[in-house]
This record gives C-alpha cells, sequence and structure tokens, in this order.
C-alpha cells in the first residue's frame, strides 16, 4: 500500500493530509497566525516555520516519515508547464524562490515536500500547479501585440474533475472533448481536447465571480480607473478582491446574495446573480467554438456548484452545446493524492522541470 503525504500552503495555513491509496487516513489545516507570517518580508522565510509544522504534526499524529511512498503537494508559480505530475527537484525550488511568476505562499509547498521527502528517501512531486499552459497558438493572439493570452487557472482541481467524469462515464480523456468551469471566489474555465488543455479562460477575462471583476468594456473601465485615481496596488485590489458580488454588494459570499434574490425578494441582487450565470455561460460559449461545436461533455465544479439554482441557470444556457454534469467542490487534496498515486502506480509519467 503506498503512503502519501499531501501538502497544500495557504496565505494563512498549511492543509496536509495521510493517504493511504486513494484513501485518506486523516486530514489537518495547520492554522497560522497572521501577526506571525506578517514578521517575514519574504514568503521563503516562512519554510522552516512550516516545515516544522508539518513534521511536529506528523510525529502526533504517530506517522513515521521512512513510511512514505511519496510527498506531493500543490505546485506553485512555475511559468509555463504541462500538465500532470512533476518531479521537486533543485532547480524547481530554486525558481520558486528567486523567480516565481507571482508570490505566493504556494511557491513554498514544492521546497516543503522535497525536504521531508529527502528525509524518507522518496520523490517528492507537484501536480496541476495554476500555471499549467498547454493553449494552442492560434487562442493566444489579442488585437495588441504587446498582449499575448496565457492560461492561469484552477488547473488542480478542473483537471481532476474532467478525469473523474471520464473514469465514470467510460471516456478515453485523451479522446473527448470537455469544457470544465471552476466556480469560486474566481472563476476559470479550461477547454480539454484530446488529453490536453488547449484553451483557458482566466479569472480576469471571463465571467464575474464572487471577488473578481472579470472581462468589462476596456475604454470605459479606463475611465472609471482615472476617476478612481488609484495606484498599481489599488487596482489590482480592486480588480482582484474587490470585484463582482463583493463590487455590488459588500460581501463574496454567494449564499448571501441569492439569499437576497430568491427568498428576500431583492431585484437588483437577482439580475446580477443571474447576470454571473449568464457570464459563466457565454465563457462556456467562446471555448465551444475553439473546437467546432463539438463538446463531448460540460462539467461546472468548485463551491458555487454546490448552488442548485446557479448551476441550474448556466445548465438551461448551454445543454444545447453537450450534456452538463455539476461536481461540485474543490477537493484538492484528493486531487493531488490521486495524481501521485497515478505516478506511483505507472499509470502516468512525471516530468522534469528544467527553467525555460
Amino acid at each position: 500500500m503506498n503512503q502519501i503525504l499531501v501538502i497544500n500552503p495557504g496565505s494563512t495555513s498549511t492543509k496536509i493530509a495521510w493517504y493511504c491509496d486513494d484513501k485518506m487516513k486523516w486530514s489537518e489545516s495547520l492554522e497560522h497566525d497572521p501577526a506571525v507570517i506578517k514578521q517575514y518580508s519574504v514568503i521563503y522565510d516562512q519554510l522552516e516555520l512550516r516545515t516544522g509544522l508539518v513534521l511536529d504534526t506528523l510525529r502526533r499524529k504517530g506517522e513515521r516519515v521512512d513510511a512514505l511512498s511519496a510527498v506531493v503537494s500543490r505546485g506553485g508559480l512555475l511559468g509555463r508547464v504541462s500538465a500532470g505530475a512533476y518531479e521537486v527537484n533543485d532547480a524547481m525550488v530554486e525558481v520558486l524562490r528567486e523567480r516565481p511568476v507571482n508570490h505566493h505562499a504556494s511557491n513554498l509547498g514544492a521546497a516543503i515536500a522535497l525536504g521531508i521527502a529527502r528525509q524518507a528517501g522518496v520523490s517528492a512531486y507537484i501536480y496541476d500547479p495554476v500555471t499549467v499552459d498547454e493553449m494552442i497558438d492560434l487562442v493566444r493572439i489579442t488585437g495588441l501585440k504587446e498582449v499575448e493570452r496565457f492560461g492561469q487557472g484552477h488547473n488542480l482541481n478542473m483537471r481532476a474533475a474532467a478525469l473523474r467524469l471520464c473514469r465514470e462515464k467510460d471516456l478515453d480523456y485523451k479522446k473527448v472533448n470537455l469544457i470544465v468551469a471552476h466556480l469560486g471566489g474566481g472563476i476559470t474555465l479550461s477547454l480539454h481536447s484530446q488529453g490536453r488543455i488547449i484553451d483557458m479562460i482566466s479569472d480576469d477575462e471571463g465571467a464575474f465571480s464572487p471577488e473578481r471583476a472579470g472581462e468589462m468594456p476596456t475604454y470605459r473601465l479606463l475611465d472609471a480607473l482615472k476617476k478612481m485615481k488609484l495606484d498599481d496596488t489599488g487596482v489590482m485590489k480592486l480588480l482582484q478582491r474587490g470585484g463582482g458580488l463583493t463590487s455590488w454588494f459588500g460581501t463574496s459570499d454567494t449564499r448571501a446574495v441569492e439569499k437576497m434574490a430568491l427568498e428576500e425578494g431583492n431585484r437588483q441582487a437577482k439580475l446580477v446573480y443571474d447576470a454571473m450565470a449568464l457570464s459563466v455561460a457565454r465563457s462556456v460559449g467562446k471555448l465551444a467554438v475553439v473546437v467546432d461545436g463539438s463538446i463531448d461533455h460540460i462539467i461546472l465544479t468548485g463551491g458555487i456548484a454546490y448552488s442548485k439554482y446557479f448551476t441550474g441557470e448556466i445548465t438551461r444556457r448551454v445543454q444545447f452545446m453537450g450534456p452538463v454534469t455539476v461536481l461540485p467542490g474543490e477537493n484538492e487534496m484528493e486531487a493531488l493524492a490521486q495524481g501521485c498515486l497515478r505516478v506511483l502506480r505507472g499509470e502516468e509519467q512525471a516530468h522534469t522541470f528544467a527553467e525555460a
């Protein structure tokens, strides 16, 4: 039986889980005091702290490091990589420490995993990081030669949902066209064609969401930003954390907005909530045309997918393109464990990372 340690670092917590093959034995979220985290001006300075907490938890749980078959972590913000597993090496850790695409706690995952894996004498892996980018050249082009589209989204959960559906429907992932929409604080979509993610709609160019502003008329956006007189940090905060439902209602809680819309008779809430569902459906349509409308299945996943009303509104608008399946939740820990297990069983070959 394969014993797998799963690690998922977030801004103020590190989630860990111990899997025996594909069955979770236990999981725990190690919460970090925000006041302590703020003392570290550089994210990578938290490495010793977080690694120590993970090891302390293993000892408290009675787990032996030398019993591990592998360690797998959420991938950090590398440059363009392919989907699937990458074995963690020193080159990857150096890039995540010195030259990441952006600074985020997930960049620590590979280093934590590698340190523990070396103690155990096994390999460490990352799986389907947010910077998976297998987009075809045709979809990268924009109307400004200085601006190129690139892939970045909730790849871990979206690809896990695609593989799960194929397993349950007895479909060959490498022979079908699937559209997957991750519905969360940010909403991203991906087009899986013949085993590759050939196009994506990131959270800044498609549907608006509980927190993200999404796609907007460019000229009017520029006019609005000029009037607000925001600096670069203020603009990013507005578009990433202050957009969508947060902009309209001061909350990113979709349950609260749905209650306003459906139970309290708030017409504006219903209009905006329905418009958010429509914006997801429009993004599905954008991806469908890339493969000439030949879609075998559409998948709705993520936290908001628990809402039958919201997924129902999307389904009503997109089901003419193909059958729709709702697979709610994010399931990141399970997705990491299952990806690692496929490598251990020889069902998938891990990539070797080298900086481009």
